[in-house]
């Protein structure tokens, strides 16, 4: 696990995030060259990108990054400066929280490497990296696949019911892309059904206390859609502090 160093570096975080996202999720962007295989924005210059590197693969192909997290905390933006996430939420909750931040984005794990310790490794260094930055609060877009509202309308319902942020954070999806999430009133709602339809990655945010925002965001481009999860550090429970702190205070 580390951080990106240069160029070759981001070229192989772009590499694996074409294989996840354009090759096997259907995405695509203005900035994406298939000609060589790299998923890449406007953003990814001002990112921290971290990488689980398969030290087994050779680098010269590309191929050895099999995990990756893009990393953009709040000091780093330059004044006038934006986020990724705000092309779709309206961030000035947490922008004017005067607290630090720390947007998330673009994780993935190369097909060969999940099931295993791939994102335990992930999440290890996400945690010594918000440590260190003294983070107060992380937040960014995590999607659902595809833009068909209905196989989505228990998930959508649950989070809005049972994990909707508090006032003080929370954000708004942009009337650009808006989609209700209050499809079902909660008398209607079926856990095990909401679950079975959220990623892995949006329950473990969960887990750890996660909210979300008012509304999701259709993405026709990445084919997604799309909610903002925030975590604030200071409200995790006790339990959920010791798991993503073990061994690192």
């Amino acid at each position: 696990m580390r951080l990106a160093r240069d160029a070759r570096d981001l070229r192989a975080a772009q590499r694996l995030r074409y294989t996840v996202f354009v090759e096997e999720l259907g995405a695509d962007g203005p900035l994406v060259d298939h000609d060589a295989r790299l998923e890449r924005d406007e953003f990814d210059d001002i990112f921290d990108h971290l990488l689980l590197i398969d030290t087994r693969r050779d680098p010269a192909t590309l191929e050895d990054v099999v995990g990756a997290y893009r990393l953009l905390p709040s000091d780093r933006l330059a004044a006038g400066g934006r986020f990724y996430s705000e092309g779709e939420y309206d961030l000035t909750p947490l922008r004017q929280s005067g607290r630090k931040l720390l947007e998330l984005g673009r994780s993935c794990v190369h097909p060969d490497h999940r099931g295993g310790t791939a994102m335990f490794h992930l999440w290890n260094a996400l945690a010594d990296y918000v440590l260190e930055r003294e983070i107060e609060i992380l937040f960014g877009v995590a999607s659902f696949h595809g833009t068909e509202i209905a196989p989505l309308t228990q998930s959508l319902a649950w989070l809005h019911h049972h994990h909707l942020a508090p006032p003080p954070l929370r954000v708004w999806a942009r009337p650009e892309g808006f989609q209700r999430m209050d499809l079902l009133p909660e008398a209607a709602l079926d856990r095990r059904a909401a679950m079975a339809a959220t990623p892995a990655l949006m329950k473990a945010y969960l887990r750890l206390g996660g909210f979300v925002g008012e509304g999701a965001f259709i993405d026709h481009a990445f084919n997604t859609t799309d909610v903002c999860l925030v975590m604030d550090t200071a409200r995790m429970s006790e339990r959920h502090r010791d798991f993503y702190t073990r061994g690192r205070v």
